[in-house]
């Protein structure tokens, strides 16, 4: 019955997902004057004018371009329960993230902006079973990787981690599909937990799997390890579906279909604690339709001109295919001109649709390269298509100061199966780097940088170092690149190149 009825649901979703798609810059002119008004007696919205504001250049010349600590103030009086700060009424939650920068972010969750959430990750999956006709999953058992529900109050506010939040709202029909069990959910430590979802799960029959790529692989890993089996698929031969979010699924693709037998469809989701931003609407292409109807007014800046003091400000009807872009949101839950610190690049315009290429303070830049996620990322997966090797996890840092010869880029690779000649692996993925970076291409021939260097991580050295920092599960993940060597001195500090 729920797979019959899931197929309904899923055209009538198509139907108004299709409105705003073919209306995309009408929807966030729309989004863009509702949020004004919405906000203008609010706290924020005074000090920054919004009666005066009827346009959006009028917009930016009130709002600046913000990140966590432009807007503390703001949040601070919030989760000390002031309301009408950001948004109209105090948050229903606070979101707490981890800050590269900041310590602990509490980011705020409306009433408003809540609902978008829901939505959003519902509509991949009924996305999905409309492009497929595969419902089928939506009759077994489902499994969501994910932080503690456990909630504390601050201020009569309710705080944890988002995903713990959302597993509040998940609806009743799925509930008794939904694992693992609440008490299970709750375990803080994730090891503990991982090992406890084994046991809860290896008898289940299991059709969805969600959550990040490398906690996906831990799972995987210890549930092969304790039914001595082959893979996954003998052990839920119904698995028909994974769905990944907050970091690109490509890199770890090849250990995924290892590890469970086969190649799997997949849905690539772009959540964050400031708004669900796009998902995979394509089984055929991995681009994520941005989600223009969300509660999420986009604007984006010229990554090559972030930290220019006056950069180029634009909204959506103005960018450009191919190009970096640094992402600001301005939603419902009360973010204005805020900097996500992500980069996306439009890869079409008919419909809007993204890849996530980076992190804006995540780039190896030590000689004016400025390297980015994408870049590694595509040069990687080009050369294991050469050389075929299986890749867990991996980061890049810059070796500015090396005891001889030129400077280079250090590789950290936590190899599953390692390349049968790692030397010919290393210049092939130098070569890739150069062929997509022009900068880095231009430093290696003119005897600036020598080629880049592979350091083999032990086994389980990634995870190792995660736990070191208290960021073992959940939603944390590595940094793909670094311009500094804290990451790279780290693994040497804990014994864990080989």
């Amino acid at each position: 019955m729920k797979s019959f009825f899931a197929k309904i649901v899923a055209k009538i979703v198509h139907k108004k997902t299709q409105k705003w798609i073919n209306q995309p810059i009408k929807t966030q002119e729309n989004t863009f004057h509702y949020l004004i008004q919405k906000a203008s007696k609010t706290e924020f919205g005074v000090d920054h004018q919004f009666d005066k504001i009827k346009n959006y250049e009028d917009f930016k010349k009130f709002v600046p371009i913000n990140d966590y600590e432009g807007l503390k103030n703001y949040f601070d009086a919030t989760a000390e329960g002031k309301p009408d700060v950001l948004w109209p009424g105090k948050p229903l939650y606070l979101a707490k993230t981890s800050g590269t920068t900041s310590g602990a972010k509490n980011i705020p969750l409306t009433r408003d902006s809540i609902p978008t959430h829901i939505k959003s990750a519902r509509n991949a999956l009924l996305n999905y079973v409309y492009e497929t006709g595969n419902s089928n999953f939506v009759d077994g058992k489902m499994i969501f990787l994910q932080g503690s529900p456990t909630l504390n109050k601050k201020n009569g506010i309710n705080v944890g981690r988002l995903s713990g939040i959302v597993a509040h709202f998940v609806p009743k029909y799925l509930q008794k599909n939904r694992m693992p069990s609440w008490e299970t959910n709750c375990i803080d430590d994730w090891e503990t937990k991982v090992d406890a979802i084994v046991e809860e799960t290896k008898q289940e029959n299991m059709t969805l799997i969600s959550g990040i790529p490398p906690w996906l692989i831990m799972y995987f890993e210890k549930l092969i390890s304790n039914t001595n089996e082959e893979n996954v698929e003998q052990i839920f031969p119904n698995l028909e579906l994974i769905v990944t979010g907050g970091v690109n699924y490509d890199p770890y693709r090849d250990k995924m279909n290892q590890l469970i037998g086969k190649k799997i469809p997949s849905i690539q989701t772009y959540p964050a604690s400031e708004g669900f931003i796009a998902y995979q609407a394509n089984q055929k292409s991995e681009e994520l339709l941005l989600l223009l109807d969300n509660g999420i007014f986009y604007e984006f800046v010229p990554a090559e001109e972030f930290f220019n003091e006056n950069p180029t400000r634009i909204y959506l009807k103005d960018v450009e295919l191919n190009k970096d872009y640094v992402l600001i949101l301005n939603t419902n839950a009360g973010l204005w001109g805020y900097n996500i610190g992500d980069t996306v690049r439009f890869t079409s315009l008919e419909p809007y649709k993204i890849i996530v290429s980076g992190r804006i303070k995540h780039f190896t830049s030590a000689f004016g390269e400025h390297v980015i996620a994408h870049e590694v990322e595509t040069a990687l997966q080009n050369t294991i298509k050469k050389f075929p090797a299986s890749i867990i996890e991996f980061t890049v840092a810059p070796e500015v100061n090396p005891k001889e010869g030129l400077p280079y880029h250090e590789w950290l690779i936590e190899f599953d199966e390692e390349p049968e000649n790692l030397t010919d692996f290393e210049k092939e993925l130098n070569s890739q780097m150069q062929e997509l970076n022009t900068y880095y291409n231009d430093l290696i021939n003119g005897n600036i940088l020598r080629s880049l260097k592979i350091s083999k991580i032990k086994n389980n050295g990634f995870q190792t170092y995660m736990k070191s920092l208290g960021k073992l599960g959940g939603q944390n993940k590595v940094a793909r690149l670094s311009n500094d060597r804290k990451i790279a001195d780290e693994f040497i500090h804990q014994n864990l190149i080989k």
